[in-house]
């Protein structure tokens, strides 16, 4: 027997122990398993079933090939021990990743397994780094870095870090690492390498395509789209830190209503509840919540809660779910895996009995009074040191798996709806991962700060998210932490950061508003403070007309944003989306990472620079650019330095498309 030996349509290689599978995944598309002294387990942590296509595979001693519509993968076995090297390419024979080799006398390994107590290894991935190559997407982290060539991303999520393992080449191809453990990637100059901290094969999923667009809807075929977005996701969402009672919410609300201000959704946030864990509203501060959420429904408004996986020692269902086997578990020590306002521990989502168990809690106690959406908050989940390798799931340890919690958060509440009857579901939610999407996921970026230069990150951050299969995303408009209602700088801020809001795929105000009310409640306990007032009203005179403005230009854009919707639910195309995703032989728009479009036809380019007035913006070549306020009509491939004072920002009209928005903006 030789090296090499096709099996249904893939291609394996055995050598010293270690056995290498390549299986057609999808048109233009290969999965690439690998392992050491086992059989290649069949699950997918993430991947659906593939659609059927046809390989064409050719065998000889040393090498093989075989090949997928579009991609071809090349495999060389080197003299120097036997080491296995394999090459993808493109129809046009172009090199678009390839393994490092083994360096003769180095001994180096593509794929190298280091093993670990119990059976599981530490793995590295290696491959050959293209100088020229650009890299976009791999989740949201918080930097004001578009292109990723260079960066060191460790594989991991914390509190507005999400880590999605996929990427887009400018080479050409699509990469995701289907693996879930805690790890690492380096895009160095001179090799890329992916680290697993422990996993039990290799695994990773490649596909090949002659524009974004074509590889964006690939790997949506691979893992899944959203499903369409609710009508009330189109319009304007009311949110702050927090509405403490029943009485304030529907006082704003009513407010909201008599001003005439359209909103869709009003956000009721943390500690409503009496303790993490308990899922119900507070009597004290709540006590007719079926008549509240009523009310909200006659004004026109969903009601959205706030939920968190955290379940205080003191909750009415902590003894039940410990007994149970609901929570996740550390590994040595007292069990203790977030302390606010008292010792909390968190329920397994990747437990399927336990997303039973919240679900009976939360339908009896929210969806039963009439509530369609939830805020599933803390989604990493936020361990208070991320020491990932001292906790385990049901779904097994977090070192190796761990990745999978905010998926499974959002498919528990998603299933859960479901059952009941609800069609149209969106949740917001702090973090994602792989397939999140078919959950009905939309992520915001987390506890960010009120500054431009976190700001200009966001445009980044949602940019990355789009092409990594998370169309649904948004921001905490004006930032989280920091922003002080009164000050005259913030309000500048929040305006600016309002309206690229608009053009977001989710608009939503939220924040952490200083200065804050201390709450204490009837038995003299310190309970979370709510903050300053956080309405389109409260940040002054100037500021009230113009995000009243932009409110209404959402309005006007409903019809649009929801083909974008469609566009993302049936293809997986992004909302929000990088210039040359509708641009890709324009050079220029691989590297511009303060603007984007917001769908095909609307170029959006914020100001986010303090204090800023005017912005250059360049207008990418294949299109006349008409501007949405005056109306100015501009040639594409070239950069024009765009007036834009504080009732305005730089947005132009693909070849005058949504002409309606013509002095609107």
């Amino acid at each position: 027997m030789g090296f090499f030996e096709e099996t249904n349509g893939g291609l394996i290689f055995r050598e010293n122990g270690e056995t290498l599978l390549i299986t057609p995944w999808g048109e233009n598309s290969f999965r690439v398993r690998s392992t050491i002294l086992s059989d290649i387990e069949e699950g997918r942590v993430a991947l659906l079933p593939p659609v059927k296509t046809e390989t064409c595979i050719h065998i000889e001693d040393m090498h093989a090939t075989i090949q997928n519509g579009k991609i071809e993968a090349k495999l060389q076995v080197q003299p120097w021990g036997n080491a296995l090297q394999i090459t993808f390419l493109n129809q046009r024979g172009e090199v678009l990743l390839q393994e490092i080799p083994n360096g003769g006398a180095l001994c180096l390994k593509a794929r190298h397994f280091k093993a670990l107590p119990g059976g599981s290894f530490r793995l590295k991935a290696s491959f050959n780094s293209n100088p020229e190559e650009k890299i976009y997407g791999m989740g949201q982290y918080q930097q004001e870095t578009f292109n990723l060539k260079g960066c060191n991303l460790e594989l991991a999520h914390r509190n507005s870090q999400a880590s999605i393992p996929f990427y887009i080449s400018s080479l050409g191809y699509g990469f995701l690492w289907h693996n879930a453990a805690i790890g690492e990637v380096h895009f160095g100059s001179n090799t890329t390498q992916w680290i697993a901290e422990s996993t039990k094969q290799l695994d990773y999923w490649i596909t090949a395509g002659d524009t974004p667009a074509e590889i964006e809807e690939a790997y949506a075929a691979a893992t899944g789209t959203v499903p369409m977005m609710p009508e009330y996701g189109l319009g304007f969402w009311q949110c702050k830190l927090r509405y403490f009672n029943q009485e304030q919410v529907l006082q704003v609300a009513r407010e909201y209503k008599k001003r005439n201000i359209p909103v869709d959704v009003f956000v009721i946030d943390y500690y409503h509840w009496p303790r993490c864990g308990d899922w119900r509203f507070d009597e004290e501060y709540f006590p007719n919540p079926k008549a509240m959420v009523d009310e909200l429904h006659e004004l026109g408004m969903e009601t959205m809660v706030s939920i968190w996986p955290q379940v205080d020692w003191r909750s009415e269902n902590y003894e039940e779910m410990k007994q149970q086997g609901l929570l996740v578990k550390i590994n040595s020590g007292i069990d203790v895996q977030m302390i606010f306002h008292g010792n909390n521990v968190f329920m397994d989502a990747t437990n399927p009995r336990t997303r039973q168990y919240v679900w009976k809690k939360c339908k009896q106690n929210y969806a039963d009074l009439g509530i369609n959406t939830f805020w599933l908050d803390e989604a990493e989940p936020e361990f208070t040191t991320y020491d990932f390798d001292n906790y385990r799931y049901y779904a097994g340890s977090v070192a190796e798996i761990g990745n999978i919690y905010p998926r499974e958060y959002a498919r528990l509440f998603y299933e859960g709806q479901r059952s009941n009857g609800q069609k149209d579901i969106v949740n917001l939610i702090r973090c994602a991962w792989v397939g999140s999407q078919r959950y009905g996921a939309l992520v915001w970026s987390g506890d960010i700060m009120s500054t431009y230069e976190d700001f200009r990150k966001q445009i980044c951050a949602g940019i990355h998210m789009g092409l990594c299969g998370i169309p649904w995303w948004t921001t905490d408009i004006g930032g989280f932490h920091g922003g002080v209602t009164a000050d005259a700088d913030f309000r500048e801020l929040l305006v600016r950061w309002f309206q690229f809001g608009t053009f977001c795929p989710v608009m939503r105000l939220h924040g952490c508003r200083q200065p804050g009310e201390t709450i204490i409640n009837k038995a003299g306990e310190v309970r979370e403070w709510t903050g300053a007032d956080n309405e389109v009203w409260s940040f002054g005179e100037e500021a009230y007309p113009i995000l009243v403005k932009f409110i209404q230009i959402r309005e006007k854009m409903r019809g649009y944003t929801r083909g974008l919707m469609e566009e993302a639910h049936q293809k997986g195309s992004p909302v929000m989306r990088a210039l040359f995703y509708e641009f890709p032989e324009d050079k220029e728009c691989w590297d511009i990472k303060d603007a984007y479009m917001f769908g095909p036809d609307i170029l959006v380019a914020p100001i986010c620079h303090e204090h800023m007035t005017s912005r250059k913006v360049y207008l990418p070549k294949g299109a006349y650019w008409i501007h949405g306020g005056s109306g100015e009509r501009y040639e594409g491939g070239k950069s024009y330095e765009i007036e834009a004072p504080i009732d305005t920002l730089p947005v132009f009209l693909r070849d005058g498309k949504q002409e309606y928005l013509i002095g609107e903006i």
